[in-house]
């Protein structure tokens, strides 16, 4: 019987590596300088801390290191890349692009622009919640500044189709960002490669500290700052850096660079059985979004005639997620699901399962049997 309750939110939040915390520690006691003091020794240690830290990230994505913009996380990225761009190139360039299924906080900077007079066009997704890219390339005109579309769906795990995406991009001159959140770490990146000019990150989806995220921004990107103060990070986020959550950050993606593909080995067996167990054994059972194009850590069940909430209140052995956390502070019904094209009844009947590093066979062959019978209970 393994310790309960069972964490199966990864797509919320993942633990800290005991790797991370450890390089987090020195600069939570001993090595407190501040990092821009750079008249003494203090301020040195700190600030050649958070280069190896920079530097760490830039590998992972295969950047280069002084195109890595420490943020306070994804949220923070997201914000910066798409006003920043934005109103870098307006008014010459008043329209963005962006997909009906982004984050929320994606959705929002679009809703923002709007109100400031910007032109947005949302594109739609099909049943498995993929985009398609002749409609993106005809969506393209000679106004557009900027495509936006994430690269893992941090509701349905569904991936786009990066590397196709960025073509069209770079062919109609036109500046990519993809909000990275839930892909980096899990699945193969490389900026250049994808033609990718923007990227949004945040540390606590990769087993790093919370409070902490970067925006890769390629080399002489049109952006404008969103904030005055100091002048840190390249004049483009301004701010006392904190080492231990860079550190924690670096730490974290060098972990992800080294064991990535042991992770996903562990964790498509994992997920792949808990998928199997489910749909062969539940009848009222479906998988939302693609399965062939999607990070299988993050299984999104629809159980057909059963309210996910009294689902979630039956299963208190097992931690998991009706949506979203990000957006928890509405009780919204899921606009990701309906873009879909599931109905009312389908999403309120939907939750979410993640598993990650630290998920053992275990507990997977627990909850799944666990889930199984308390759906039978309820129907």
């Amino acid at each position: 019987m393994p310790s309960l309750p069972i964490y199966f939110d990864y797509q919320a939040t993942t633990p800290i590596d005991k790797r991370v915390l450890e390089a987090m520690m020195p600069y939570l006691t001993t090595h407190f300088g501040n990092p821009h003091s750079v008249e003494h020794a203090f301020g040195w240690q700190a600030g050649a801390a958070i280069e190896v830290a920079r530097k760490q990230i830039a590998q992972l994505i295969g950047a280069d290191t002084s195109e890595i913009i420490f943020t306070s996380g994804a949220t923070e990225s997201n914000n910066l890349a798409l006003k920043g761009m934005a109103y870098a190139a307006y008014p010459q360039k008043n329209h963005i692009i962006t997909v009906v299924s982004e984050h929320e906080c994606v959705l929002a900077c679009a809703r923002s622009l709007e109100d400031a007079g910007f032109k947005v066009t949302y594109l739609s997704v099909d049943h498995d919640g993929l985009i398609d890219l002749e409609a993106l390339e005809n969506a393209i005109h000679d106004k557009t500044s900027l495509v936006s579309v994430m690269a893992v769906n941090n509701e349905i795990g569904v991936i786009q189709n990066l590397e196709k995406i960025g073509e069209i991009c770079r062919k109609k001159q036109v500046t990519f960002h993809t909000d990275a959140a839930q892909a980096v770490g899990k699945i193969a990146l490389d900026v250049s490669a994808f033609n990718i000019d923007a990227l949004s990150i945040s540390s606590h989806k990769i087993y790093g500290p919370k409070g902490i995220g970067a925006l890769y921004l390629k080399k002489d990107t049109p952006i404008i700052a969103l904030f005055d103060g100091g002048g840190q990070e390249n004049g483009l986020r301004s701010g006392t850096l904190s080492p231990a959550l860079c550190v924690g950050m670096g730490t974290a993606c060098a972990v992800a660079q080294k064991d990535r593909l042991q992770d996903n080995i562990h964790i498509d067996k994992l997920s792949q059985y808990l998928l199997n167990e489910i749909i062969s054994k539940l009848g009222c059972a479906h998988l939302n979004g693609s399965l062939d194009h999607r990070f299988l850590g993050n299984l999104n069940f629809t159980f057909k005639g059963i309210k996910s909430d009294l689902l979630v209140a039956n299963l208190k052995d097992v931690a998991l997620s009706t949506g979203a956390a990000c957006s928890s502070a509405s009780a919204k019904s899921s606009y990701v699901l309906s873009a879909l094209g599931l109905t009312k009844q389908e999403i309120a009947s939907s939750l979410r399962i993640g598993i990650g590093r630290m998920t053992t066979q275990e507990e997977v062959t627990f909850g799944a049997d666990y889930i199984i019978k308390t759906v039978k209970n309820l129907t």
